[in-house]
């Protein structure tokens, strides 16, 4: 995991215009045979937590899940690593307000598309559907953020609003938050209740025999 680590993190410093060799030597010491791109890190959260309760190990299957920060920078994401690149099979989860960047992207270097996964609105709001407002509070009543929920839904600009959107508003209203829920709200999923982009991001992901 740690040497997974070092390859993502040299294909960001690739990303932000650092030099390429790094990240090339160590996909091809590393036997990496997949990107996952995600936005960000709470995706990432996510999708590490549920491949533990898979039991899968990514890394040793050749897979490198990568935050890219923001879905605009999927486009150089993906010339890096895709087949004018590294020549990585690619896969990811994309949020339905980005899918337009995604298919152009791929579109763009000759990938498929049918690797990535569209979330309804975002994967937080996947999760919350799939848990519920409800199975959430007890999350955040057992983190300690119970309080600080009551107080935001209370703001005038909340009332109204379905308490689903409440809630992934609430969950990026502090720094770090969408984060340790990413893995948390993962952990606390029913199987068969898992949303269908990120069940599917991780059945497609399966090792080739």
């Amino acid at each position: 995991m740690t040497d997974m680590r070092a390859f993502r993190d040299a294909v960001g410093a690739w990303a932000a215009g650092g030099p390429g060799g790094p990240a090339s030597e160590l996909a091809v010491r590393l036997r990496v045979r997949t990107a996952v791109l995600l936005e960000g890190l709470s995706d990432l959260a996510a999708v590490e937590t549920l491949a533990a309760r898979y039991g899968r190990d990514l890394p040793a299957e050749g897979v490198c899940v990568l935050p890219m920060g923001g879905a605009m920078n999927v486009g150089r994401y993906a010339t890096l690593l895709g087949p004018p690149g590294l020549g990585l099979r690619l896969a990811g989860l994309c949020d339905v307000g980005e899918q337009r960047f995604y298919d152009r992207a791929l579109e763009g270097v000759g990938a498929p598309r049918q690797g990535f996964f569209t979330c309804a609105t975002d994967l937080e709001d996947e999760l919350i559907r799939a848990l519920g407002v409800a199975r959430v509070e007890e999350i955040l009543r057992a983190e300690g953020d119970l309080p600080a929920w009551h107080t935001f839904v209370r703001q005038p600009a909340q009332h109204g609003r379905p308490p689903h959107h409440q809630m992934r508003r609430f969950l990026g209203t502090k720094k770090g938050r969408k984060i340790r829920y990413g893995h948390l709200l993962v952990e606390a999923l029913d199987p068969e209740n898992v949303p269908a982009p990120l069940h599917d991001l991780l059945a497609h992901l399966q090792p080739e025999r």
